[in-house]
């Protein structure tokens, strides 16, 4: 049997694990995700035109 502290030390370990690895599928589909067209073309327009 173990003892509570080293439950609680395995259970972090696990948490952190699933942390990483949640936020590397999220920094990799950022990547992989092409950039999306601005909702309004029109929208952009008065920026370049001064």
């Amino acid at each position: 049997m173990i003892s509570n502290d080293e439950r609680v030390r395995i259970r972090r370990q696990m948490q952190r694990r699933i942390r990483d690895v949640v936020a590397e599928r999220r920094r990799a589909r950022l990547l992989d995700k092409p950039p999306e067209p601005p909702a309004d073309p029109g929208a952009e327009s008065h920026l370049t035109t001064v």
